[in-house]
């Protein structure tokens, strides 16, 4: 005979509450909740739920053989779910109780079944452990989200550390990084030292606003006549280099700076007023090096530069080709 309504009530929300003959006749508010809408009252036992543990009781005829036996079983139907347990005999042969939990499962069954501390038993752990789990959970959030913001923190510093500030370009310490890298891993690479010409001028006669202007501009100018990939640093008040790599035609190397020097000699509008300025330009390749080092190479396309300022300013010098003999051999 199925239980009354008065009767399933009485019933622990995990509670299964089977007949001798393997009909569910009483089941707990949230096996039902489980079930989804599916009956689970006057059906068997075996059409519900498979049995993991012990193995090989697969109909009504070893039901009794559950009785003080821990238990592992789980819902036929999807999403599977399952329970660890056990099944204690009820007086006068009326059949067994199952007594279920979701084990280490809990939390997953929580979530796929959109369970609350209102689906157990006041006096079940299963509650501390939802609120152990809450609690871990948020910790664990809040510890992800302060790792991702010192991740963040960090890689801007890095960032800052890396970048002129007035002009967003990289600095000396980047330059300096990616050309000892490059000689490091022989990769070949085209440099560019750039002076420019008259800028104290500009500094003098308008003022620093004006001379920080023209800087920005010089640096728009330098990284829309270069690759994605280039190393555009200001590495001095108005001083810049290139790091071009794989680029070691010196004649490309020397069309790309001509390029540069005929953008900068265009006027820089400012407050009404047209800054004038010019560059003296040094180039190099790692190519022409048996060993490139890079302070070397700093060092020869500087030399390359002032040879240029010598010759008028204005104009781009190839180290060493460019350069009187005696300059070339020192």
């Amino acid at each position: 005979m199925l239980l009354g309504d008065a009767a399933l009530g009485a019933l622990m929300p995990l509670h299964l509450r089977v007949a001798p003959d393997g009909v569910i006749d009483g089941a707990g508010r949230t096996l039902v909740k489980l079930m989804a809408g599916e009956p689970l009252q006057g059906r068997s036992f075996f059409d519900v739920f498979e049995m993991h543990r012990p193995r090989g009781v697969v109909s009504t005829t070893g039901l009794s053989a559950l009785a003080g036996t821990r238990l592992k079983l789980g819902l036929k139907a999807r999403p599977h779910t399952g329970f660890k347990g056990e099944a204690v005999p009820l007086e006068a042969g009326q059949g067994l109780l199952f007594n279920l939990s979701f084990g280490i499962a809990l939390a997953e069954a929580v979530a796929l079944h959109r369970l609350t501390d209102s689906d157990f038993a006041a006096t079940d752990l299963t509650v501390e452990m939802l609120y152990l789990i809450e609690a871990k959970s948020a910790v664990l959030d809040e510890l992800r989200r302060l790792n991702h913001k010192l991740h963040n923190a960090k890689t801007q510093a890095e960032e800052e550390a890396l970048t002129d500030t007035l002009t967003g370009l990289r600095n000396r310490r980047a330059m300096d990084q990616v050309m000892r890298a490059s000689s490091r891993a022989g990769m070949p690479f085209g440099l560019v030292h750039i002076d420019l010409d008259f800028f104290k001028q500009v500094n003098d006669t308008l003022g620093h606003g004006a001379g920080d202007h023209v800087l920005v501009e010089v640096g728009r100018i330098l990284r829309e006549e270069t690759r994605g990939g280039d190393i555009v640093a200001r590495v001095g008040g108005d001083e810049f280099v290139l790091v071009l790599p794989d680029l070691t035609d010196p004649d490309m190397l020397d069309g790309i700076a001509q390029r540069i020097l005929s953008r900068i000699e265009e006027p820089i509008a400012y407050a009404g007023h047209a800054c004038r300025i010019s560059a003296s330009i040094g180039t190099t390749v790692s190519t022409d090096y048996p060993e490139p080092n890079p302070d070397r190479m700093l060092g020869d396309a500087d030399r390359a530069l002032y040879a240029a300022k010598r010759a008028g300013r204005g104009r781009v010098v190839r180290f060493p080709s460019d350069l009187p003999s005696e300059t070339g051999a020192a």
